[in-house]
């Protein structure tokens, strides 16, 4: 396995912004990836029946940061954040943090899209996301495909397919084809990372492997970045100091499920959905819109 990145170089930083993302990145070793990739499979087996207010999926996948501390602390992770300080500077904050999940030999996918297209932020390059694979991610398991330098495109139009395999909330995708000789696969080791600008187009095909492909999405910005379609948005500060206050500030749950961290889950989850279900024809469950 090679040895854990630190920071990112001047060189890295440079191929980020020419290419859109960077990969691979190690910042866990197989052996802590193993032990997170266990911690999560516990948590799944301990609360798939229990009754919470919401599916226990729904909570995996949705600012899982708020309410499964081992997300929050993923996120927080000295680690990662050295490699994102690269690309957004000193003053760091998660947005949001969702577990991807593809189960073995299924036929979920993830739609060819652009993130920024629903976050509601505009374009903003004060944003990056960085995907830590907890299982292998290959191309057989459906691993990422970035097309490169797609990140210098606007907002593209997207349309909603709703398609009950794809893994998006409103099986989004964008509304133009990407040939196959357009992608780049992201394959990943258990423990390594990749980062990618939320103007990249990307998405990724079904899990035909014997594993599940487990990766966990971190959504960071620096406080430059600003809500503008939502009426409050929320931000839990990673390092560095906001000097904008363009974000409600949020602390990471101290234990799983407890009743404080499933309130204010609620009032983001309300909150948010104004800009992440802008647009729907219909419901989208996952943001809690009607």
């Amino acid at each position: 396995m090679p040895q854990a990145s630190t920071t990112l170089t001047d060189a890295q930083a440079e191929q980020y912004w020419k290419d859109g993302f960077l990969f691979p990145l190690t910042v866990f070793s197989q052996d802590e990836a193993a032990d997170i990739r266990s911690e999560l499979e516990q948590l799944e087996r301990d609360w798939l029946t229990a009754d919470l207010p919401l599916p226990l999926n729904t909570y995996k996948r949705v600012n899982a940061h708020l309410v499964i501390p081992l997300a929050a602390k993923i996120a927080l992770d000295p680690r990662v954040l050295d490699l994102v300080e690269g690309v957004l500077g000193p003053d760091i904050m998660i947005w949001s943090a969702e577990f991807f999940i593809k189960e073995a030999h299924t036929k979920h996918t993830v739609g060819m899209h652009q993130d920024l297209t629903y976050w509601g932020m505009g374009e903003t390059p004060d944003q990056v996301t960085a995907w830590i694979a907890l299982s292998p991610a290959t191309e057989k398991s459906g691993c990422m495909d970035f097309v490169r330098a797609s990140h210098k495109n606007p907002i593209l139009p997207h349309k909603d397919t709703y398609s009950d395999t794809n893994l998006l909330s409103r099986g989004q995708e964008i509304a133009v084809e990407v040939a196959d000789e357009d992608k780049t696969h992201i394959e990943l080791a258990p423990g390594q990372m990749s980062l990618h600008h939320g103007l990249t187009i990307h998405g990724s095909g079904p899990n035909r492997s014997d594993d599940r492909r487990i990766g966990l999405a971190i959504r960071y910005l620096n406080p430059n970045a600003r809500q503008l379609v939502a009426d409050r948005d929320y931000a839990l500060m990673a390092r560095g100091q906001d000097g904008h206050s363009n974000f409600v500030h949020v602390e990471p749950p101290s234990q799983l499920f407890s009743d404080q961290a499933l309130a204010l889950y609620e009032q983001v989850r309300r909150d948010q959905s104004k800009a992440l279900a802008e647009g729907a024809q219909v419901a989208v469950p996952l943001y809690g819109s009607t």
